[in-house]
C-alpha cells in the first residue's frame, strides 16, 4: 500500500535531495571501459590536479571529461557558492548508454556488425 498522498510522497522524496554540485553528460560517444580509464585517474583528486591530469592525457575521453569537470566546477561556484580552490572529485562514474548498431560490408556478400557504444558520465564534487 502507498504511504500517503502522491504530493506527500513527492515532498518527502525532494526533501532528501543531494545538494552536492554535479554535472552529467548523456550519450557521450565513448565506451564505458575507455571512459573509466580516465575517470579512475582523477577520482578523489582536487579539481586543479584533475584538470592538469586531463589536459595531458592523450585519450579522447579525457577531452569530454575535462569539459564536464569544468561544467561541474561552474555549477559549484554559481549555484552553491562554493570556492573552486576547496573542491575535490568525490564521485565519478560512467554508466552504459544505448549502443548504435552499424553494418560493415565484408567479402563475398557478408556483413559484419559494428557496435558504436555510448555512455552517460557523471561527476560529483564536494568541498574539503
Amino acid at each position: 500500500m502507498a504511504k500517503g498522498h502522491r504530493s506527500q510522497i513527492k515532498r518527502e522524496r525532494n526533501a532528501n535531495k543531494d545538494t552536492r554540485p554535479s554535472a552529467k553528460v548523456s550519450y557521450a560517444r565513448v565506451s564505458v571501459q575507455k571512459a573509466c580509464f580516465v575517470l579512475d585517474a582523477i577520482r578523489g583528486k582536487d579539481v586543479k590536479t584533475a584538470l592538469a591530469i586531463l589536459a595531458y592525457n592523450p585519450r579522447y575521453a579525457s577531452t569530454v571529461i575535462e569539459k564536464l569537470l569544468k561544467s561541474a566546477i561552474a555549477n559549484a561556484e554559481n549555484n552553491n557558492g562554493m570556492n573552486p580552490d576547496n573542491l575535490f572529485i568525490e564521485e565519478c562514474y560512467a554508466d552504459k548508454g544505448p549502443t548504435m548498431k552499424r553494418i560493415q560490408p565484408r567479402a563475398q556478400g557478408r556483413a559484419y556488425r559494428i557496435e558504436k557504444r555510448t555512455s552517460h558520465i557523471t561527476i560529483v564534487l564536494n568541498e574539503r
